[in-house]
């Protein structure tokens, strides 16, 4: 059960100051339901009262603070629509402040005529005049002895005033419980950090702008507490796993030496790490749950080959798991001659196969005929049996949920798990992302492949594009052309596939040009890929269907439309799906001018380097921390309190503390537990606490 002490930050959000039923609505959407959620709703900037200036001095379309004399009230005539004007006055000059629909007889209330008053709004100029319309503060001069000098500035949504929310704020600081201490001392010594109820205060109540930056010590406080229980979540979830006892799956190496002695290349020094640390895994009593991450083109579909010939030798069956059909198939395909050489049979089953299909690959997949089976969802369905599953592999694994690899680990006993992902993650997420997983990284790729040459080319050259892709392919190489839509959107202005595929169809021929994306079915999108694979097709138009799975080693050319709509990671995947051969290869990303500071650094960036680590570091550095790599998906988490980019150092240190508390306290009987549980309960991480409970 959640600790008592959490229970005033676990109230509804209705119990603060001026919220009802309607406003608590409106601040759920902004920032969530509870009180807690209130108080970890960061502010994204400040007004800085303190500075008073002089109305004829005063900036124009800034936020400014003004003392002056209320020198008349200006009352509209009856029916003419018009404002009421409140006329104020200093040495310098006259300001109006301006109201719409106002109560006169409260504004001569709060301003009364001769009386000098601080306002603070928004200044304009209305032709001559100087103005503030609906100014946000309006205080005596003993009011603003005691008024915050500076004043937070929050995310709002529409019907949610700055006013209302301030308030909202206010109240939760003064229920703030004192919660013990988590934060062990040797990691917080000399960092300056307050406890966490004075971090929560300063966060709300700053001095100086400098205490909203990242880097003031109640924002790293308070980062490094949300990234503690993010980290020890992991580190026990970890820890849990280690201890349960799964298959020691060891071999006599025949069946992968079979396979290396026939292998079509020479695996990279990166590929043999990768499968020796995933071998000493697997001869582990405990479950293997292993990361493969790398650049595109690297070969993990090969390690993962050597890996369920391991599983082989050890008298175990492999099924890999993959987000698509066509990528399943494709899985099929290349895997079937890299294992044919050590004896190994592979078959597809995806929700295409039907009656006497279906029935004989079950049939031979539970006699344990099937070594490896590559598919979609269908392989965690009920009726699907295994004779003994030893190894999961799960390709592109931010494509599925937690519940659907525990699903198709439950087919085995507690069998091992190989997760891979073609997204190369900067060193500092992958604690983040996959802190609870061992990881092994792919950063070389197979000698002989020439990295393609980039070029960015301006929409307004398209014919002279299209004229050279016809005499591209006119001497026997293949084209891929990717499109940002699938149709044309009254809402947008960009090129679609269907679009695409008329236009090239009329000038190389209908029967030279295919088309692929998401809205098509299953069957329609493979027959089409394997046409162009098989070279029946020269020319693919696609959506970003083609990001993962469509593979055709021989073709030479990437022609990616409007590729300033696109993301740097998703371009270099995109441009990965060539320059897979000794062939040189080419990729045009063609824009639409003029090009943002931003997208021009993207496109430069990619064409200056084909190294996948280096563009995933640019890419993050690039878009900041709001969705570093387009990680949401990979399961980057959802930090309201953490500046990624910002916080990164505090990352690591987040991940040894907790892995200290494991290991320290691994059954979390002591004190310290005891607040390291508060911990978890205050950030939501429930898993965390489950896990700690069950021992």
């Amino acid at each position: 059960m959640r600790p008592e002490i959490l229970f005033p930050l676990f109230r509804e959000t209705r119990v603060l100051p001026g919220v009802g039923p309607r406003i608590a609505t409106l601040i759920e959407k902004v920032a969530g339901a509870h009180v807690k959620d209130v108080l970890f709703h960061k502010p994204v900037g400040m007004i800085d009262r303190s500075l008073k200036a002089r109305i004829a001095e005063a900036p124009e379309g800034e936020i400014v603070t003004i003392e002056a004399v209320v020198e008349t009230h200006l009352i509209p005539e009856r029916g003419r629509f018009r404002p009421y004007k409140v006329r104020m006055s200093d040495e310098s000059g006259f300001l109006n402040l301006v109201f719409f629909h106002p109560r006169a007889d409260y504004l001569r209330k709060i301003l009364p005529e001769g009386e000098k008053r601080i306002v603070s709004g928004k200044l304009e100029r209305f032709g001559a005049e100087i103005q503030i319309a609906h100014p946000d503060v309006i205080m005596t001069l003993e009011e603003a002895e005691t008024a915050p000098k500076i004043e937070p500035v929050y995310p709002l949504t529409a019907g949610l005033s700055p006013k209302t929310l301030r308030k909202a704020i206010a109240g939760a600081l003064e229920a703030l419980p004192t919660l013990p201490e988590w934060i062990d001392g040797a990691v917080s010594h000399g960092r300056d950090w307050p406890i966490w109820a004075d971090a929560i205060t300063s966060l709300h109540t700053p001095q100086s702008a400098r205490e909203l930056s990242p880097d003031a010590p109640a924002r790293q406080r308070l980062a490094f507490d949300e990234l503690l229980a993010r980290q020890l979540t992991l580190q026990i979830a970890r820890a849990r796993r280690k201890a349960q006892k799964g298959l020691a799956l060891a071999g006599d190496g025949k069946i992968v030496d079979a396979i290396l002695a026939k292998a079509p290349f020479e695996p990279t020094g990166a590929q043999t790490r990768a499968f020796d640390e995933i071998s000493r895994d697997m001869a582990q009593p405990h479950r293997m749950t292993r990361l493969l991450h790398g650049d595109v083109g690297a070969g993990k579909t090969f390690v993962a080959a050597l890996a369920a010939a391991r599983a082989a030798e050890a008298g175990t069956q492999t099924a890999i798991m993959a987000p698509t059909e066509i990528l399943a198939r494709q899985h099929q395909k290349t895997l079937e001659s890299l294992l044919a050489p050590g004896g190994l049979t592979v078959e597809t089953l995806t929700g295409r196969d039907k009656g006497k299909t279906r029935a004989g690959i079950l049939e031979r997949l539970a006699s344990g005929e099937i070594n490896v089976i590559c598919g979609t969802h269908a392989l965690f369905q009920d009726g699907v049996d295994f004779n003994q599953l030893g190894l999961v592999v799960i390709d592109e694994q931010h494509r599925f949920g937690v519940s659907d690899r525990m699903r198709l680990s439950a087919k085995g006993a507690k069998p091992d798990s190989l997760v891979m992902t073609a997204t190369p993650i900067p060193r500092t997420l992958t604690l983040s992302v996959y802190g609870d997983l061992d990881v092994s990284r792919l950063d070389e790729k197979p000698a002989g492949r020439k990295p393609p040459d980039t070029r960015l080319v301006s929409m307004d050259r398209l014919d002279d594009v299209v004229a050279g892709v016809e005499r591209v392919i006119n001497r026997g190489e293949r084209a891929y052309w990717v499109c940002p839509l699938v149709e044309e959107s009254d809402l947008s202005d960009l090129s679609a596939a269907q679009d695409r595929h008329h236009h090239l169809s009329m000038v190389f021929g209908a029967e030279r040009v295919g088309l692929v994306h998401g809205r098509m079915k299953a069957a329609e999108k493979e027959a089409v890929s394997v046409a162009f694979r098989n070279g029946e097709i020269d020319v693919l138009v696609a959506t970003t269907v083609i990001e993962v799975g469509i593979d055709a080693p021989d073709a030479t050319i990437m022609i990616v439309e409007h590729a300033e709509r696109f993301g740097l990671a998703q371009l270099h995947q995109l441009r990965g799906r060539i320059g897979r051969s000794d062939k040189a290869s080419t990729c045009l990303l063609l824009y639409q001018g003029p090009l943002g500071e931003t997208a021009r650094a993207r496109l430069e960036i990619l064409r200056e380097t084909s190294d996948g680590f280096k563009i995933a570091e640019e890419d993050w550095r690039l878009r900041g921390s709001g969705d570093p790599l387009g990680l949401r998906q990979s399961g980057l988490p959802a930090y309201k309190l953490v500046d990624i980019e910002a916080h990164a150092d505090l990352i690591a240190l987040a991940n040894d503390a907790a892995r200290l508390a494991v290991t320290r306290d691994p059954d979390f009987t002591s004190a310290e537990a005891d607040a390291l549980r508060v911990l978890l309960y205050l950030f939501e991480q429930d898993q965390g606490v489950r896990m700690m409970r069950s021992g």
